[in-house]
């Protein structure tokens, strides 16, 4: 008996039920990969120019500051002494003015913000949350030159009237270093306050976000064991982010590090460092803000331009370091909300 072969087509088609796709499907599927291809293709060449703009910056500052580096060397670093009648540079003031003025806002802006972050993440009213979480961003929104305008304006006279004065007139504290200064109100302090209310809505936010992160089972297992609220944020919350809250911290120190208009109104413009807090002093950004205008020798341009660049690596170090510390803080958070 004679066996017949299985029919290769359907009777109503008359195609194979085992063909490929079909034309129409098959060009959707083509034309969706070139979209992906093109799409991808732009996505990295935008992430390329940003890449090639840093590296662009990076190779002019170093092309423009070669006859400073040349002339002056490691000496440019240490140096005291800067008088461009003599053509005589040294950054060491500039730079001292600039870590002193970031370190004294730093400690002023940390415990508000933290505080401020806390609260917003754990205590805060749903009612009062938003609202306060905007009046925080929407003071990084503010320019430069309005918070120098408010310290010229507002705060120099209220330090010389309410703080500094009395601080001076007072036989014990006017004799201390930190305070051994006429009172100027153009001075380090103003600058230092100054400084402090610009970062206190960097590190306020990140450490909101970083705090918000935290998986709410880390928390709810505290109260389960009969913590306090407080006990809660202090022995499971805080040191559970602690990585990221140093990274915002150091995020605001780079914001600080950077900052030029507001602390040039403000800091007196002194190219000598002192330690007492009412003496005028003297930021890298503020030296090139004031001074690059009005060099007209190479090499006075030059050593302006080598400060601009000692900046633009003490700052690219700083931010890439926030990033690390507040990448892991994240990485880790979502780990221990999956494992839990």
């Amino acid at each position: 008996m004679a066996i017949q072969a299985p029919p290769t087509a359907s009777a109503s088609t008359g195609k194979s039920p085992a063909s490929g796709p079909r034309p129409a499907a098959l060009g959707r599927r083509v034309s969706g990969t070139v979209t992906d291809r093109i799409y991808r293709g732009a996505l990295f060449a935008a992430s390329l120019v940003i890449f090639l703009v840093i590296v662009g910056i990076a190779l002019q500052l170093i092309l423009a500051s070669r006859l400073s580096l040349h002339t002056f060397g490691g000496k440019f670093f240490v140096g005291n002494n800067w008088d461009p009648g003599n053509q005589i540079f040294g950054a060491l003031p500039f730079i001292e003015g600039t870590l002193y003025t970031s370190f004294l806002a730093l400690l002023l802006a940390v415990p508000i913000s933290v505080g401020t972050a806390i609260f917003l993440a754990d205590i805060a009213p749903r009612w009062i949350r938003t609202p306060l979480s905007f009046v925080i961003e929407l003071l990084a929104a503010i320019p430069s030159v309005v918070y120098g305008l408010w310290g010229i304006f507002i705060l120099v006279p209220w330090l010389v009237a309410h703080v500094e004065t009395p601080i001076s007139n007072n036989p014990k504290l006017g004799t201390l270093a930190l305070f051994n200064a006429a009172p100027n109100g153009n001075d380090v302090l103003a600058a230092s306050l100054i400084l402090s209310i610009m970062v206190i809505p960097f590190i306020a936010s990140v450490s909101r976000d970083i705090l918000r992160a935290i998986p709410k089972e880390m928390r709810e297992g505290a109260y389960a064991l009969g913590a306090t609220r407080w006990e809660a944020i202090s022995s499971v919350v805080l040191p559970y982010a602690r990585s990221g809250i140093i990274g915002a911290v150091i995020l605001g120190l780079g914001r600080a590090l950077g900052e030029t208009m507001a602390v040039t109104m403000v800091i007196g413009n002194n190219p000598d460092f002192h330690i007492a807090l009412f003496s005028p002093g003297y930021t890298m950004a503020s030296v090139i803000a004031n001074e690059f205008t009005e060099a007209p020798l190479e090499l006075y341009r030059s050593a302006l331009i080598e400060i601009g660049l000692i900046l633009f690596v003490v700052t690219m170090i700083v931010n890439a370091l926030a990033r690390t510390l507040i990448y892991f803080t994240a990485r880790n958070t979502q780990g221990g909300g999956r494992r839990g």
